[in-house]
């Protein structure tokens, strides 16, 4: 997978010039996130905290702050940048070594730099699945991502970037002072679940200093080209599909590693707007709009832009499969943004390549509910991998996906 992302990217750079970027979604945010001339200094550093406002301090957090600090450009892997994120510490007396720190990878929100979630807030789903692992006595560390807040555009779904941006928020504040843990647990959702697991593979060479201890991924996404074929050949062309918006935000990874991406070439003129609005709005508005306006794939796009979107699906790919550390993984049979069946795929490679797979599968549960569905299972693991304690897995008897594994998208009136 690295091979040919390296492969498929040096063939885009080599197209024509790019007309200016129109989806890159910076500004909008205030002064916190800014960055004054080139950003210097070592990965992992703090650059500045400030505390968050009472509506954004989640419940069961003791003190919340908004961090800015130092990572390394996921995308080319040379030069700094400044990611934004938020700390939560639950309530009472940390334990002796600092309260153990959960790195939580959110869910796609947007690329726009207003929806950063340490500045938008976060979901309902989102407060009710942290708040419980505050009131269990976990601290949390949750990055927004590169490009998300602060400057330069967000690689939607690129897998290296989040890593970075995750292991870097992990070392700022272990470094900075703060009573957290030195041992640390990965835990995330949807986008985040690839990040997640993302960032347990990459760890190894970007942070090996970090003692990661596990990693939870509810509702991860496996873009292998078995896995690409069946969720295309699953999307309806002709029915309303809220998914499309998550075409549109790859778009604006496109529009960053592809000098040549017009989107008017692939997108009809109707569609223009309601694309464009990426660079503005928020993914619950974007979905929205596809919803309400009644929009379909044929409708949407004058061509596939599946060829051209082969490079982007390249950097949504992991380094490796073989992580050393335990991976839990929950996915919801009624899926449908990433079928149950992609997920289960992952955990049975991942399986074969070494690593520890602990794999559910919730019935009745669809992408979202997965979340907060799966705590009884996840807190056990994480209670778990934090002692020190051995976690067998699962790889010799994997649930087995629903009767199709791949399942339509909904298709809405």
């Amino acid at each position: 997978m690295r091979l040919f992302a390296i492969l498929a990217l040096a063939a885009v750079l080599a197209g024509p010039a790019a007309a200016a970027p129109q989806l890159l979604g910076d500004g909008g945010v205030p002064d916190f996130y800014a960055v004054s001339g080139k950003v210097k200094g070592k990965p992992g550093r703090l650059i500045r905290q400030e505390a968050l406002e009472p509506a954004l301090v989640l419940d069961n957090a003791a003190s919340a702050v908004r961090i800015l600090y130092t990572s390394t450009d996921g995308l080319g892997g040379k030069d700094r940048v400044a990611v934004s994120g938020a700390l939560f510490l639950p309530k009472g007396e940390a334990p002796k070594g600092g309260w153990p720190l959960l790195a939580w990878a959110h869910g796609t929100v947007g690329v726009a730099d207003i929806c950063a979630p340490s500045l938008a807030g976060r979901s309902p789903r989102d407060k009710t699945y942290l708040g419980f692992w505050l009131s269990r006595g976990y601290a949390v560390v949750a990055s927004d991502y590169q490009g998300l807040g602060a400057p330069g555009g967000h690689p939607y779904l690129a897998t290296r970037p989040s890593a970075y941006s995750m292991l870097d928020s992990i070392r700022a504040v272990q470094k900075a002072g703060f009573p957290v843990s030195r041992s640390v647990v990965l835990i995330g959702q949807s986008q985040g679940g690839g990040a997640a697991f993302a960032t347990a593979a990459y760890a190894p060479s970007y942070a090996p200093e970090l003692d990661i201890r596990g990693t939870v991924a509810t509702g991860t996404p496996y873009f292998s080209p078995e896995a690409q074929a069946a969720l295309q050949a699953a999307r309806p062309r002709d029915a309303v599909d809220p998914t499309l918006g998550y075409n549109f935000l790859i778009h604006s990874l496109l529009e960053q590693i592809d000098p040549g991406f017009r989107l008017e070439d692939y997108v009809t003129e109707a569609a223009l707007p309601l694309t464009r609005s990426v660079a503005t709005s928020c993914f619950g508005e974007l979905a929205g709009s596809v919803v309400r306006g009644g929009w379909t794939f044929n409708r949407a796009y004058r061509a596939d832009p599946a060829d051209r979107m082969m490079p982007a699906y390249a950097l949504m790919g992991y380094p490796t499969l073989e992580i050393p550390t335990p991976v839990f993984m929950g996915a919801g049979a009624a899926d449908r943004d990433v079928p149950p069946g992609m997920q289960l795929s992952l955990a049975a490679d991942a399986c074969k390549a070494g690593t520890r797979i602990e794999a559910h599968v919730y019935p009745g549960l669809d992408h979202s509910g997965a979340v907060n569905g799966s705590t009884r299972e996840s807190s056990a693991f994480v209670e778990a991998v934090f002692a020190g304690r051995p976690v067998a897995g699962n790889c010799d008897a994997l649930p087995r996906p629903p009767a199709d594994p791949f399942p339509p998208a909904r298709r809405l009136p």
